[in-house]
């Protein structure tokens, strides 16, 4: 069994049997025919995952690692808010007029502030401290720009990124105010994971842990059967997570960079209901 299905799995069972439901509230996210799609969640879920181990890939269900990729590189590479500059439909839904998302994820990471060394955007900065800075305790990412929050199609869900330095290991916290367990729970813990693995490799480091911080872990109504049913299978072990190497600069990763040799996972009954 892989670590990370085992994680997903005894989180699922603690939402499900400790959890509380919202269905005595007035929710904002909505199913296709206008119900309420109600939750039933747990507060401050805290998951870790040692990089050093495995690479934190379900297996109970196929998570497009790729895709996932695509779209990390697309808000931390890109720094875009151009939907039309992303490889799949992910963002589709919450497309504005102008084709774009608003000031929203890689917009953020894009706007360049001024530090006493120059101007940087916030992903150089991180990459400028972890190879000149390593003992600072201020290496992090913010994305909820309150200012900003007014002209995006979604406030961010996953905002802040906090990098640490101990020894020649990068460990990293992902904070993240809501999280539906179903649809976007590995996604974005394999986002991550691979990014904690570009920053390490970049910077002369090797990958530690990523910490996963989630404030509203939930599971919507409808997805209730298909989790309960989903994690009654058996995982398989994790693939071998396989990155290129020879990459020495953020900005040459590819979504091709990386393979998982060896990746098996459960069919799943698609496609899943989504709450918007």
């Amino acid at each position: 069994m892989s670590i990370a299905d085992k994680i997903y799995i005894e989180t699922v069972k603690d939402i499900l049997q400790n959890g509380v439901r919202d269905d005595d509230l007035d929710v904002r996210p909505r199913w296709d025919d206008g119900t309420p799609a109600h939750t039933i969640k747990k507060f401050g879920v805290v998951n870790r995952y040692d990089l050093k181990k495995e690479f934190p890939v379900m297996t109970l269900r196929r998570t497009y690692y790729k895709s996932c990729i695509d779209e990390l590189l697309w808000i931390w590479q890109k720094k875009s808010n151009k939907i039309s500059e992303l490889g799949s439909h992910v963002w589709d839904e919450w497309a504005m007029e102008d084709g774009t998302i608003g000031k929203a994820y890689g917009y953020q990471l894009g706007v360049k502030h001024r530090y006493k060394e120059g101007m940087f955007d916030q992903v150089d900065r991180v990459i400028y401290d972890l190879k000149h800075n390593k003992a600072s305790r201020r290496i992090l990412t913010n994305l909820y720009n309150f200012e900003d929050l007014h002209e995006m199609a979604l406030y961010p869900c996953a905002y802040s990124m906090t990098f640490n330095v101990s020894g020649n290991t990068l460990n990293a916290i992902l904070n993240q105010r809501s999280q539906d367990m179903l649809t976007a729970n590995n996604w974005n813990v394999v986002q991550y994971a691979a990014l904690v693995h570009m920053m390490a490799q970049v910077s002369g480091l090797e990958a530690g842990e990523l910490v996963h911080v989630i404030a509203d872990c939930h599971i919507y109504d409808r997805h209730i059967p298909l989790v309960e049913k989903m994690i009654e299978r058996e995982p398989f072990e994790a693939p071998e997570f396989i990155i290129d190497k020879s990459v020495d600069d953020f900005y040459a990763f590819t979504k091709d960079s990386f393979k998982l040799e060896g990746y098996r996972w459960h069919d799943f009954p698609w496609p899943i209901p989504v709450a918007v």
